[in-house]
């Protein structure tokens, strides 16, 4: 299960692929933002998700949405993804597993981050989630629809 709506999201530091540390509460503070988790660089359903963010990545610039992936792989595995696939956004490497934990998303026993997509507002509360394994693509589409549904309201 996911971290419930309303719920405040856990502050975090971790390494990003722009070559300093990301935190939450700083980097992204008073806005709304995106952060996405996901298993594994270079994975299919992975590839397919982060192209998608990618593909539609004006559509929440241009409401000054930050988003985020979060994994556990490397930086040096999240830098050869960033450039091989033209990634607008930074990647942050979790590689304890802390922070994927804090949101509820590693799997039990095997360790591995689930595929969960939050929507935090400008006080980093939570006012969507998206959960579902087997398609990456849903979550951007998933995600938009909410953005859509904030801005019009």
């Amino acid at each position: 299960m996911a971290l419930k709506i309303n719920q405040e999201a856990p502050d975090f530091t971790l390494p990003s692929t722009s070559g300093s540390s990301f935190q939450l509460s700083e980097d992204f503070k008073g806005k709304f933002c995106l952060l996405f988790f996901y298993p594994k660089d270079q994975t299919k359903g992975c590839t397919q998700e982060v192209c998608s963010f990618r593909d539609n990545f004006h559509l929440f610039s241009k409401l000054d949405i930050p988003l985020v992936g979060i994994s556990r792989d490397s930086i040096a595995s999240h830098q050869e993804f960033k450039e091989m696939h033209k990634l607008p956004f930074e990647l942050l490497a979790d590689e304890s597993g802390a922070v994927c934990k804090a949101y509820k998303a590693l799997m039990p026993i095997v360790r591995v981050p689930k595929r969960i997509t939050y929507l935090l507002n400008a006080k980093h509360e939570i006012v969507a989630v998206h959960e579902g394994l087997f398609d990456g693509p849903a979550h951007v589409e998933a995600m938009m629809k909410e953005v859509q549904a904030l801005t019009k309201g």
